[in-house]
């Protein structure tokens, strides 16, 4: 039988790939869609789409990539594409990862509609046990007031205040990050070895570690603990008014205690001299039920001044601790500019009641403007209108302590008036911890080039504030998971 020779299939000519337009209509928005679960063909149709209505679409991730757009994938799943390509081509960039829903909308509109949090993909990288994968951020990871490895922090945040009462902040902050990895592990840690390459533990964090876990105590710790300085600039820095650079003068001038300072009160500020004066009461820790007693208090204060002016609880409180050194306290109201005002009135009420034993004030200096190299929202300042404050609380029943016998306790409270529009910001900022705040806003800068404060989240590159109702909406536009209070105890 002859062989029939088999068919040889016909080559179609390709043709190269078209070179990426000009910058087109909008020259600050470049985007590139991704193919995993779009498909080849429906991506084809939707970059002629994009391109027809004037969008510049490159066909590869480049660092001139602004928007990268994706259809049934999650933020993961795209922030590992993303990983992927930036290697193979050696580029970065930070694009934000948006839904096709954002696509979909901006051909129908015909220009680049705004990013809102539904568009972001969630991008986030959980924490897992002893030397595997941890986020490097604490904002990342989910930190719970109570943890195994209460003796290893503890030894690690006493090395933190030292440093910080020396005046190293970098040393102080390199043991609080090493501290907050610890706090964040699932179990308790059992050798050195179980740390692997978990981030933020340097070399002297893991000695200290390893001196913990080997005698129980670490040498270097109990020094700490024993010495003249750090005793006196913690009795110093408990009061009311006094920060680590007044102590520390007060220290090089040879005062040691408080009847030192007692000789010297004329040169005290006003404020330094009320926490001299309560400084029995004020040393000993508020309790949850008396900062609710406080709460209650000031709302009554509100309702006479200004119905449906609200308090809420921050701090320690808001997440989930029992015992504080003091309240946080914001106000606010669901009308935009009715809360002008509303702290003198309130503070004028607590007084004729004769709660108020000691009250300063600072008026807001918070100018929210837009624009290339606007102050506002780029400044990392609190600016609020505040009242510190000592307020005389009555002694709440089975009370014990240097207030029960005369029947009330001189009780520290910030008051933070803030407007409705910056309120979720002012709860995030206000509600700490102060680590995990810290790295929130060095996450947003570093990471998405965005400036976060407690007034509001400014995007650096679309030059814009961006607006949020609740703290989920920030966290949505940061592209980071949700943290509920109760585990930001970073």
């Amino acid at each position: 039988m002859a062989l029939v020779p088999l068919k040889r299939r016909r080559r179609v000519a390709r043709s190269p790939p078209a070179e990426p337009p000009g910058p087109g209509r909008f020259p600050s928005v470049v985007l590139c869609l991704v193919e995993r679960r779009m498909g080849a063909s429906r991506r084809a149709f939707l970059t002629q789409l994009a391109r027809a209505k004037g969008f510049r679409v490159d066909v590869a991730y480049s660092a001139a990539v602004t928007h990268v757009v994706s259809e049934q994938n999650s933020g993961a799943e795209v922030a590992q594409w993303l990983a992927q390509q930036r290697g193979a081509c050696g580029a970065g960039g930070d694009p934000a990862l948006l839904d096709i829903g954002w696509f979909t909308e901006s051909m129908r509109a015909g220009r680049p509609v705004e990013i809102e949090p539904r568009h972001r993909l969630r991008v986030t990288v959980p924490a897992a046990p002893h030397g595997g994968l941890m986020a490097s951020y604490a904002c990342q990871r989910r930190t719970p007031l109570l943890h195994s490895n209460q003796a290893l922090t503890e030894a690690l945040e006493i090395l933190a205040e030292e440093a910080r009462f020396s005046g190293s902040e970098g040393r102080s902050l390199a043991f609080t990050r090493a501290a907050s990895v610890l706090k964040a592990l699932p179990g308790p840690l059992g050798t050195l070895g179980e740390l692997g390459p978990l981030p933020g533990i340097g070399e002297h964090s893991r000695r200290v570690i390893q001196d913990v876990l080997e005698d129980g105590v670490s040498a270097e710790v109990e020094r700490v603990k024993l010495s003249e300085r750090y005793q006196t600039m913690k009795l110093f820095t408990r009061i009311f008014g006094v920060g680590v650079k007044t102590a520390s003068r007060w220290y090089q001038e040879g005062l040691r205690t408080l009847a030192d300072l007692q000789v010297q009160s004329t040169r005290l500020t006003r404020q330094q001299q009320a926490g001299l004066r309560h400084y029995e009461d004020l040393s000993v820790p508020v309790g949850r039920g008396e900062a609710e007693a406080v709460s209650r208090a000031v709302q009554a204060a509100l309702q006479r001044v200004l119905p449906g002016a609200s308090v809420t609880l921050a701090g320690g409180f808001r997440r989930g601790k029992q015992h504080g050194h003091d309240v946080d306290l914001l106000l606010t109201h669901p009308e935009a500019g009715r809360e002008a005002g509303l702290l003198s009135q309130a503070m004028s009420w607590l007084e004729s009641q004769g709660l108020i034993l000691y009250q300063h004030s600072q008026e807001s200096s918070f100018v929210l403007c837009e624009g290339p190299g606007a102050p506002g929202a780029r400044d990392c300042m609190d600016r609020f209108e505040r009242c510190f404050s000592i307020l005389r609380l009555e002694a709440q029943r089975g009370q014990r302590g240097p207030g029960a016998a005369r029947g009330w306790k001189a009780v520290r409270v910030d008051l933070v008036v803030a407007p409705i529009s910056q309120f979720p910001f002012a709860l995030l900022g206000w509600t700490g911890s102060q680590h995990f705040e810290r790295e929130l806003r060095r996450f947003a800068r570093h990471e998405r080039k965005m400036v976060l404060n407690s007034h509001a989240l400014y995007d650096t590159q679309q030059d814009l504030s961006l607006p949020a109702a609740s703290e989920e909406e920030i966290f949505q536009h940061l592209g980071l998971e949700y943290v509920p209070p109760l585990e930001r105890n970073a």
